[in-house]
């Protein structure tokens, strides 16, 4: 055992600890995600053309999710209707054509250029494998994806079912998971606009930026 006063000496926590006007965050009230630290906003018009594109697209994808969002609300109300079912075959097929190329651009075009600086400048997680906010944002895209199929999935099960308790049931289960799908993009484009775009803001060129340009048009193409 180790002896009381040898223990004060060791002891990791200093009772004498000076406060300071940094906020102090804790697992048991972490910062509002739409309220991160640290956070730098740019004006629209000072942007790259580049990263202008991508929050163009994020701003048609934001309709889109209202959209989406108003249908999810009107089927937990009303219960299913053709009008209903014709919202969700418009989102889901905007998903599978704007939102998936949208991410592909991100991935083969911005990210790319992106992340080497982030990891120069210091700007990632410590341990062996180092993560940035490149890596946050490739795992929105794979989480974002997995939680569209799941909810559609849902939606074309319950359309299916012939009795009428299961197929509410079901089609509860969808909407709720509609729902998280919402919030999981609206937050990703949240963090896209005001942290990840401001950051190659910061930290790409603008000869590297503008280079790129024709290979988000190529992508744009398809």
């Amino acid at each position: 055992m180790i002896p009381l006063k040898e223990l004060k000496t060791i002891d990791p926590l200093d009772v004498n600890a000076v406060k300071t006007d940094q906020p102090e965050y804790s697992p048991m009230d972490p910062p509002d995600a739409f309220d991160p630290p640290e956070t730098d906003t740019i004006p629209y018009e000072d942007i790259h053309p580049l990263l202008q594109r991508f929050m163009e697209e994020h701003r048609a994808c934001e309709e889109k999710v209202n959209k989406f969002e108003a249908v999810l609300n009107g089927l937990r109300e009303e219960g299913p209707s053709r009008e209903a079912l014709d919202g969700l075959k418009e989102f889901y097929e905007f998903l599978d054509g704007s939102i998936v190329k949208h991410n592909l651009k991100e991935e083969k075009v911005l990210f790319p250029l992106l992340q080497p600086h982030l990891l120069e400048k210091g700007a990632h997680s410590t341990g062996p494998f180092p993560k940035t906010a490149i890596d946050m944002l490739e795992d929105d895209h794979i989480q974002l994806m997995q939680m569209a199929s799941v909810s559609f999935s849902f939606f074309g099960m319950a359309s299916r079912l012939p009795d009428d308790t299961s197929r509410a049931i079901v089609f509860e289960a969808a909407v709720e998971q509609g729902k998280t799908l919402v919030e999981l993009l609206r937050l990703h484009i949240f963090r896209e606009d005001n942290v990840v775009f401001p950051l190659a803001h910061q930290h790409c060129t603008q000869d590297e930026l503008t280079e790129a340009l024709p290979i988000l048009e190529s992508y744009s193409a398809y």
